[in-house]
Formats: structure tokens, sequence, C-alpha cells
């Protein structure tokens, strides 16, 4: 097994405040901005040119012979004969069991591995493997070349991923494309808090607003959604 090593976070670099004592960010900053379009560059020439892809995202902790693991896995083989590429961050769970799926189905199976102050090992079922020092780089890279997400069960990084996309179709920032909630047991009570906190209560969503994405228990449902919606919006 790899050994974990530790190593440098550089959005924690990127993100601290400077003190008036220290002026050394004066030479840093402006060499950090050239290494973060140096990520860009590199991400856009790498995909320039994959085709449509659907972006899956889950908790790394998913165990391969957890259901959603084995859900995932299958969903992922089903995008792949419907000619979508399959996009994920390129480490372990569901991450692994999307690209895994894609993989073995002949199909693209793109990695965006993220460097962490614990080492992520990117899992094997990549046919592209791109690494990324910064966050925001890697997650604009996920909106850009998506036109579609599936959201399986997961922690603060998968619910970021989550809303982000909902406030870029709310906002108009990107075309409407179909989001995914796999697993009904997990999604429901934080679907019922948007409905009746977010819209009934609080006013802070407009009712269109809880229908920019549908939860599914089944990788068919799943997929038959994605291409209904996809193919009603003309995303490719």
């Amino acid at each position: 097994m790899k050994k974990k090593t530790l190593r440098k976070n550089e959005d924690l670099e990127l993100l601290r405040s400077p003190s008036k004592q220290d002026t050394s960010f004066t030479g840093t900053d402006p060499w950090r901005v050239l290494r973060i379009q140096s990520e860009f560059v590199e991400g856009f020439n790498a995909l320039a040119e994959i085709g449509p892809c659907i972006s899956v995202f889950g908790s790394a902790r998913t165990e391969p012979g957890d259901p959603y693991y084995k859900a995932a896995e299958k969903t992922a083989s089903l995008l792949v004969k419907k000619d979508l590429g399959v996009i994920t961050g390129g480490g372990p769970g569901i991450m692994e069991a999307a690209n895994k799926g894609a993989f073995e189905s002949g199909g693209l199976s793109i990695g965006c591995n993220i460097e962490l102050p614990h080492e992520q090992i990117p899992n094997p079922y990549q046919n592209i493997s791109l690494e990324f020092r910064y966050f925001f780089v890697r997650k604009m890279i996920f909106v850009k070349y998506s036109i579609g997400y599936v959201i399986f069960p997961g922690g603060y990084g998968t619910l970021d991923e989550l809303f982000e996309a909902l406030t870029l179709t709310q906002t108009g920032k990107i075309d409407h494309f179909p989001i995914v909630l796999y697993g009904s047991d997990y999604w429901r009570e934080l679907c019922q808090w948007i409905n009746k906190c977010l819209l009934e209560k609080f006013c802070n969503i407009s009712p269109d607003d809880n229908k920019l994405y549908k939860i599914v228990d089944d990788p068919e449902e799943a997929v038959n959604y994605i291409d209904d919606v996809i193919k009603r919006n003309g995303l490719i």
C-alpha cells in the first residue's frame, strides 16, 4: 500500500491573508497567478476535444461493496453506452466506481485529481488523468466540460459541487443541464428543508428553483432523465 505523504496545500497558501510585516507575498503571488493560469491552459488543452460528458460526484469513503458504489459503476456504464464521457474527481469511493464503470465499458473515463495535504491516490480506471493544485480551477473544469451532473451521497465537497451547479443554473451563468441526486434516503430530508425553509417559509428561492434537480434510485432512471433533458434542451 502506498504511504500517504504530507503535501503542500496550495489553496491554503493562496487564500492566506498577508500580514503587514510579511511582504514576501508581493513576490510569490504573481508567480502563483502564472501557476493558476498554467492549470487552466493544461486543462483546456487536454479536454478540448472530448465531446459531451457527465460529471459524477460522491464520497471518497464509499467502499466497493456498498450499494451506492455498485450503482455509480452501473450508472457510468450506461452513460458511456449513450456516447457520453464520464468525469470524476479521480479518487477512491464513488469516483473510482464511476471511472471503473465507464472504463470497463469501453467509454471515456476522465479523472480530475486534486492535490491534498494528505495525498489522494488516483484510481486506476482513467483514460485521461489530470492533476490540480487549486480547487477552484478543478471546479471550473467540471462545469465547463460537463452537460450534466450525477451526485451520489457524499460530504462537504459533494454538497459544494451540488450547490455551485444549482447557483450557476439559477442565475443563468450556465445552460440548464440535468442535475441528478442519486439515493432518496440520503437526499430526501435536504430537499424537504429546501422546500419548507428556503421556498415556503423565507421565500429565498423561486418556485421553479426546486425543479432544477431530480432524485432517483435507479441507474436506468438517472440515465434516462439525463438523456431526456439533454435532448429537450438541445445540449448536444
